[in-house]
């Protein structure tokens, strides 16, 4: 199995081993900053590693590889991923300056994945990467950053515009500097997009991004709680 066949395995056992909460051939990131899940292969049975490290009640997420699913537990298959990657720089765009973002602006991005992203950031997500905004009349109007990766590839994640901000070509502006700089760091930028937002995966192919796989998606209850 590549690497990004199973992407959280992957970076939970590369750039994020420091943040991995372990047991046997299953891994998790703390709650705080990713609902995410990963197993070292398809189908194997790891019923108690996975008692240990999910909470009854808790849904986690998974993609690729997926355990042995038991008793107690519910697994559901949302469809599959485009994963997307881009193995040449693309043209730069103009636009207002890009912001590194700290501590400084969590808040500002808390609020804007709050209304554009809300699914999977968590209040240290962006402790996982870099990330970078684009500031409009002292308002955050568009970011981008990295999650997932290993020592080969980075993530492109959380590529969000406010809807007062649409149509300025901003989420171009961030992606095309965000890809060009990974690639220039001698890694293979790729993202995740939801063939149901047709309009993001367009985006990206225009940028020069192409289809490398389709990965399924799934998540994974616990009872009780």
């Amino acid at each position: 199995m590549h690497e990004l066949d199973n992407p959280f395995w992957s970076a939970l056992r590369s750039i994020h081993e420091g943040l991995a909460l372990r047991a046997d051939d299953v891994a998790r990131y703390p709650a705080a900053y990713a609902p995410f899940l990963g197993v070292g292969e398809d189908g194997i049975e790891v019923a108690p590693a996975l008692e240990r490290l999910v909470d009854p009640g808790e849904s986690v997420y998974l993609i690729g590889a997926v355990p042995r699913v038991p008793p107690g537990w519910t697994l559901e298959k949302f469809g599959s991923l485009a994963q997307m990657v881009c193995e040449t720089p693309m043209e730069s765009v103009d636009g207002p300056p890009i912001v590194p973002l700290s501590e400084a602006h969590r808040a500002d991005v808390l609020e804007l994945t709050a209304l554009v992203y809300p699914h999977y950031f968590r209040e240290r997500t962006m402790d996982l990467g870099r990330y970078f905004g684009i500031y409009e009349d002292g308002r955050l109007a568009a970011m981008i950053g990295e999650r997932l990766g290993t020592a080969t590839a980075r993530e492109m994640s959380a590529i969000c515009t406010h809807p007062d901000f649409n149509g300025r070509g901003y989420a171009r502006r961030l992606t095309a500097t965000l890809t060009n700089d990974t690639l220039a760091d001698g890694r293979l930028p790729f993202l995740h997009v939801s063939y149901a937002n047709a309009r993001a995966k367009a985006l990206y192919e225009r940028l020069g991004y192409r289809l490398r796989a389709d990965v399924p998606f799934f998540s994974l209850r616990r009872a009780g709680g």
